[in-house]
């Protein structure tokens, strides 16, 4: 159980993060932040603007996350990734396409899909194929992505979200068609896997960088710098209880 304390302190702490990050929200409108460079984003951002020149697709692989636990951060990253790509791609003759393992996941995959297809008002008609249920197990949605990677005449494969450490039977298929391929997991066995199977792993926290470094919006940007303040505040609370301690102090 959940004293009355620390769930007082949980939904204080919730109501200052919504505050900062309305504030950051707008002065990143009138001052925007910079970022250090992440070579993988670079990658993503160059990858999208060469696609309509060479006649090839993005393929965005979401991962499996289940919406009402944690892991759906994971697969919210993912989202924001689709929703730039398939502004700045919907115009090519090949749009991307995305995969996922969840039928919920698959759903708002097609959605941000058909948002930002609409978004830079294309007279091609939306293809909702293009965001596909690959399957609902991990071995099987391994299965159904391998096809992708291989026929589609993918450039470039962006997998980011909730895998199992069967996520390197996708780099391996990536490698063999020779395409270049940017990872991201939640989970830590599909970290491992990624740091020595690929070439710039996003490691930790970088994931959910994704928002900002593709140039989602504002309010990605913006929470960057609340994730910030509020790991100083939490590295300024462990300092200050260890100095207590070390006083004698209750």
């Amino acid at each position: 159980m959940i004293s009355q304390s620390a769930g007082t302190l949980a939904i204080g702490i919730v109501i200052f993060a919504g505050l900062l990050l309305t504030l950051f929200t707008l002065l990143y409108k009138r001052f925007p932040f910079y970022f250090r460079n992440i070579l993988a984003f670079m990658r993503v951002r160059r990858a999208a603007s060469l696609v309509v020149e060479d006649g090839t697709r993005l393929h965005v692989s979401i991962g499996s996350a289940n919406l009402l636990t944690p892991a759906a951060a994971s697969a919210l990253a993912g989202l924001a990734i689709i929703r730039h790509l398939g502004e700045v791609t919907s115009l090519s003759d090949h749009p991307p396409v995305t995969t996922t393992g969840s039928a919920t996941l698959n759903l708002l995959a097609q959605d941000t899909l058909r948002t930002a297809h609409e978004a830079v008002a294309t007279e091609q008609a939306f293809d909702m194929n293009n965001g596909r249920l690959a399957g609902l197990t991990p071995l099987s949605y391994v299965a159904g992505v391998m096809p992708t990677i291989r026929d589609e005449k993918i450039s470039t494969n962006v997998i980011i979200g909730n895998f199992g450490p069967e996520v390197g039977l996708l780099t391996e298929a990536a490698d063999r068609q020779k395409t270049p391929i940017i990872a991201a997991s939640d989970s830590l066995p599909a970290q491992a896997v990624l740091y020595v199977a690929t070439q710039e792993p996003l490691i930790g926290e970088e994931l959910f960088a994704a928002g900002a470094y593709t140039q989602s919006g504002p309010g990605h940007a913006a929470s960057l710098l609340v994730q910030d303040v509020l790991r100083w505040l939490i590295i300024l609370a462990l300092i200050g209880g260890a100095l207590l301690k070390v006083a004698g102090l209750p």
